[in-house]
């Protein structure tokens, strides 16, 4: 899993029982690498964590690890943790719990983010984007070269 990175934006949408269907690059990737085996939890910037199974077990074990003064960031993470595979038509449904946590009703965004995906609302992951270009670079980015 440490070998490939997710990277970039497709647009999808939520049919009408919420699922999603998973872009054939991050596809293929998934049932290589985790059987079609992923988990979904939530995200503290109004998102959803889409991890391949091998990955979330890795952040849930060092979730596990953290000092008691973090269990209430491990129970947002673990405690809505939901487990789900991609079907046999390449759809991934989205609890509804986790689908009102995100505010995800129709258009929706899946970005590569390394060992993991994230998805958003469409307008939510529009109006974050443009928050952060407005922030301007951080330190840390200051002396990147691009």
């Amino acid at each position: 899993m440490s070998t490939f990175v997710f990277q970039g934006a497709s647009a999808l949408a939520l049919d009408g029982k919420g699922r999603i269907t998973v872009p054939v690059r991050h596809r293929d990737v998934l049932l290589a690498l985790a059987q079609g085996q992923l988990t979904l939890t939530k995200h503290p910037d109004g998102c959803l964590l889409v991890f391949p199974r091998p990955a979330w077990e890795h952040f849930r074990d060092r979730l596990m690890q953290l000092p008691m003064s973090a269990e209430g960031w491990r129970r947002i993470f673990l405690g809505n943790a939901m487990d789900v595979e991609i079907d046999a038509s390449s759809r991934v449904l989205i609890s509804p719990e986790l689908r009102n946590a995100a505010a995800l009703t129709k258009d929706v965004m899946l970005l590569g983010m390394g060992q993991r995906l994230e998805l958003w609302d469409a307008g939510r992951y529009a109006e974050h984007e443009a928050k952060v270009m407005a922030s301007g670079l951080p330190d840390a980015l200051k002396d990147f070269v691009f």
